[in-house]
């Protein structure tokens, strides 16, 4: 299956072995795509394809998405994967519980085992098991039963370098805690825990600056190569470096089910689908307060679903991403049907959030019957973009979410964030309603800063009320805002009459 992130011009394509060995990185080249100024930003191609784009599970191509109406058609795309009726337990394969013998050749030899067999179930039995990097395979379905501890090692040694995206740039860097690559019909279920044991002592302290284990050198460096257009191949990270890898990523997979287990203490992102097709996250719980320790993030992926999850993060709870500045623009697929519904939001920057890395486009995205109340949760609806990112982030359609409480704002759309307006590509934020959005509680309720160029239209909210708002609003915009029946209750005052108008 061929996708723009491991083609160049000339066709050169990346294979699986290529990626997972680091011996055959010279297979890999790249080039930089179209770029787009200020005066021309381009919408990515609709017949841009996604890893599995025509298979029977779900529906090829883009769909024409016009608002609630078409919310029906996008859902009937996403359907989770089966599995045939097989169990593979781990401990038949050597893991011994107890946490203190490494488990990795044992849960990967199952998980093998399972998938030459056809598939199945590579079960995790109640008990503590302690495992390095784990690969998933096609048609196979790692489950954890209720009194099931996965904890992973802190060890970079134990996390082999592969291909991946770090931060929205494609590179080679340690491994995901669970990752796969390039597998269909993949599944991670059951209601035991996951535990990534990250913590100040080990995978957290990479974020300090000015340490000698600092992640910002390196960041630095990955960005360079990514704007530079530098070969995947020579953007070798792993030992040596600090770029922290991720707990869940299916890059380039299709037909991927993430239910029910509980997420603990993670590195860096929880899960972060790339370049994927139809997923469901269902049910998940996740608590990790760690840098960067966002709960869900798609990147580049085409119909996914988000349903009845627990975030409480450190960072965003849900950020929808399509890559960054010109490697995003350079691999060119968006992340595009997106669907958030019945999920409990409590800390974190963002609710559910786009950006920062959207130099792809991010389209399609509903939210209905979400749950958001922390005074540690900064914002319900965030959008994050800059001159350098640039990208088009459009169709958002919320509806009947209840807010508590939050930090900073309901909606929140920053052109500032980072490098702000100190670049050449266009950032644009059009079409986004929000109806039927209530709150106890909120500074403000719109926080819109943005610079001369860049495109911000079309924001409506309608039959919304928002009580004890502290601060006067902050709204920079080259289009419209309009509020129709939106009831707005200043802080220790009366409630003021319904608006309805255009800003």
């Amino acid at each position: 299956m061929s996708n723009p992130s491991d083609e160049n011009k000339t066709g050169t394509r990346l294979s699986r072995r290529d990626v997972l060995k680091l011996g055959s990185l010279s297979a890999l080249s790249t080039a930089l795509g179209a770029t787009f100024g200020l005066q021309g930003c381009a919408t990515a191609s609709t017949d841009t394809k996604v890893a599995g784009a025509s298979s029977p599970a779900g529906q090829a191509g883009s769909i024409q998405v016009t608002g609630w109406e078409s919310y029906s058609a996008v859902r009937a795309r996403i359907l989770p994967p089966g599995f045939p009726a097989r169990d593979f337990n781990i401990k038949d394969y050597g893991a011994v519980e107890g946490g203190t013998q490494d488990a990795t050749g044992a849960i990967n030899k199952a998980i093998d085992a399972c998938s030459a067999a056809g598939g199945g179930r590579v079960v995790v039995p109640d008990g503590t098991f302690i495992t390095g990097a784990i690969f998933l395979k096609s048609n196979v379905n790692l489950h954890l039963q209720s009194g099931a501890v996965l904890k992973f090692y802190t060890d970079p040694a134990k996390y082999p370098v592969v291909f991946t995206r770090w931060e929205g740039i494609e590179c080679m860097n340690y491994s995901p805690l669970i990752y796969a690559y390039e597998q269909r019909n993949i599944a991670v279920t059951g209601r035991g825990t996951l535990d990534g044991q990250a913590s100040n002592a080990n995978w957290w302290a990479w974020k300090a600056n000015g340490t000698p284990v600092s992640q910002l050198p390196d960041q630095k460096k990955l960005i360079e190569m990514g704007n530079k257009g530098v070969p995947v191949s020579e953007r070798v990270f792993g030992p040596g470096h600090f770029l922290r890898p991720n707990f869940i990523q299916p890059y380039r997979c299709e037909n991927v089910l993430i239910e029910d287990v509980s997420i603990r203490q993670s590195p860096m992102w929880e899960i972060h689908p790339v370049l994927s097709r139809n997923v469901t996250v269902r049910g998940v719980n996740i608590v990790s307060h760690g840098p960067n320790n966002d709960g869900c993030d798609p990147e580049s992926c085409r119909d996914v679903l988000i349903e009845n999850c627990v975030f409480d993060t450190g960072d965003d709870c849900i950020a929808i991403k399509s890559g960054k500045n010109n490697d995003g623009r350079r691999v060119g697929v968006p992340s595009e049907n997106i669907i958030v519904r019945g999920c409990q939001m409590k800390d974190g920057h963002g609710g559910v959030v786009l950006g920062s890395e959207c130099s792809g486009h991010i389209r399609n995205v509903f939210v209905e019957d979400c749950n958001m109340d922390s005074p540690n949760l900064d914002r319900v609806l965030r959008f994050k973009n800059n001159a350098v990112r640039g990208g088009v982030l459009e169709n958002v359609f919320v509806r009947n979410v209840t807010v508590g409480k939050v930090g900073e704002a309901i909606i929140t759309i920053d052109f500032l964030y980072e490098e702000g307006a100190n670049g050449d590509f266009k950032p644009v934020v059009r079409n986004v309603q929000m109806d039927k959005v209530t709150a106890d509680a909120a500074p403000r309720i719109m926080y819109i800063v943005s610079f001369p160029g860049a495109e911000i239209d079309q924001i409506k909210l309608s039959n919304c009320v928002f009580k004890g708002v502290e601060s006067t609003e902050v709204i920079a915009t080259s289009g419209t805002i309009s509020l129709t029946n939106v009831v707005i209750e200043p802080k220790n005052k009366p409630a003021s009459l319904s608006t309805r108008g255009t800003l």
